[in-house]
């Protein structure tokens, strides 16, 4: 096992509140646990925004296009803060203003690894020109590309199975930002 996945999470209820801890690994397990989390989207002046394909070694859908990154603040930390340590060590992205544009809740279970994702996901945007430094870490992020939205949404429903996801709601929230409780995603089935 990694040594993030024995970081701790912070358990949630369907509103935000926290009710417990427990670690990565134990929170991804089946039938998962709602825990709290954060998506990350570098959106440019243009528009467009940054995608990543994940990684081969990651533990949850491995090798699909999302938003620049993800992750899971520790108990009681402070999402920018968090999000920022991740935006370095998965990009090399030094820290940047971050707006949360709205919460997307969903569920959804990884065909390959048969990991859950439960999550009360805070989305988080920052404007980034694409020709600013980007230094991947090749054990989190395979590829890059610099997409805009409407291209997204079209490929999303031609070839969902090549996405995260969770990548669809995050681009609402961003499309579409909220306020009050999170949208609820439909269900999809995820698979190769």
């Amino acid at each position: 096992m990694s040594v993030r996945e024995s970081h701790l999470v912070e358990l949630v209820d369907v509103t935000g509140n926290a009710v417990g801890e427990a670690s990565v690994a134990d929170s991804h397990r089946s039938p998962g646990r709602l825990h709290r989390a954060f998506s990350v989207l570098l959106v440019a002046p243009d528009g467009r925004i940054l995608l990543q394909q994940r990684a081969a070694v990651k533990t949850r859908f491995p090798l699909r296009w999302a938003n620049a990154c993800c992750g899971h603040p520790l108990p009681g930390q402070p999402l920018a803060e968090a999000a920022n340590l991740r935006l370095g060590e998965e990009l090399g992205v030094a820290p940047l203003e971050l707006t949360e544009v709205g919460v997307h809740l969903y569920q959804a279970a990884d065909p390959d690894t048969g990991r859950i994702e439960h999550e009360y996901d805070h989305v988080l945007r920052a404007t980034y020109a694409p020709d600013a430094p980007i230094s991947p870490d090749p054990t989190e992020v395979a590829d890059l590309r610099w997409i805009a939205p409407d291209d997204l949404l079209t490929d999303l429903e031609r070839e969902p199975q090549r996405y995260a996801p969770w990548l669809a709601g995050v681009l609402d929230r961003l499309l579409h930002p909220t306020t009050g409780l999170p949208a609820q995603a439909p269900e999809r089935p995820v698979g190769r």
